[in-house]
């Protein structure tokens, strides 16, 4: 069961930076990914975790079996702490996704796109939207001036349009919704993603820890078990 959460935490985590890289021009604060990087070690730690509860189950191995409820408490512990840490840090996507965003679609360069000018058409493709707020944020961008053509990046055409060519004389061709709103909410359910999981394993944790203690007390109980302490024999 500990090997299963902990590819599923790797998984979660995994799929976190993944994302992060697709967003992270709007998003300047490296510090988010934290809760990520933790969950990954949790996971992996996870893993060893339950090779040496396995091994010390089936030796019943007072001593391993007390290692191993060590080892999940303090893993439960970090998993608390990557739960905290995702809602400050989903707390703050809003305020650094709306100091960022502006820089970013003044710097959008449509004849030879940079990495940031390529994350702008992306993101307006893939959560389409168009504009920071609606498509008429375009008109105050540089690319837009120095273009004279009255149209946005092709980016922010419907995509069951094959015919648009980013006209402001047709806003009915084009997204309308503005991207920032869509970007926090997604950065955002990054996040929960990374609290989802890490409550889900805190849980199952406990579980563990349960099971472990209840099978060292049953060991310290056991009159044979005595017997054999006494005896100057360990089992």
């Amino acid at each position: 069961l500990l090997q299963a959460a902990a590819g599923i935490l790797c998984y979660v985590g995994a799929y976190v930076f993944i994302t992060y890289d697709d967003y992270d021009h709007f998003f300047e604060d490296v510090y988010t990914l934290i809760p990520a990087v933790v969950i990954i070690a949790v996971g992996t730690l996870l893993f060893i975790i339950g090779l040496i509860g396995c091994c010390a189950t089936i030796r019943e191995s007072r001593c391993g079996l007390a290692t191993f409820v060590i080892i999940l408490l303090l893993v439960f512990i970090t998993e608390v702490v990557v739960v905290v840490l995702g809602y400050i840090y989903r707390a703050k996507v809003e305020d650094e996704v709306d100091h960022s965003i502006q820089k970013v679609y003044n710097g959008y360069n449509g004849t030879n796109p940079d990495a940031a000018s390529r994350a702008i058409d992306y993101v307006q493709r893939q959560l389409r939207c168009c504009g920071i707020h609606n498509y008429s944020d375009w008109e105050s961008t540089v690319w837009f001036k120095q273009t004279k053509n009255n149209s946005v990046p092709l980016s922010c055409c419907k995509a069951a349009l094959s015919n648009c060519t980013g006209s402001l004389t047709r806003p009915m061709d084009l997204y309308s919704e503005g991207c920032e709103a869509l970007v926090v909410k997604k950065l955002q359910e990054i996040m929960m993603y990374v609290i989802w999981a890490a409550l889900a394993f805190a849980a199952i944790q406990l579980l563990g820890m349960l099971c472990a203690c209840i099978v060292l007390c049953r060991r310290s109980r056991d009159p044979a078990y005595e017997l054999l302490i006494t005896g100057g024999t360990y089992a």
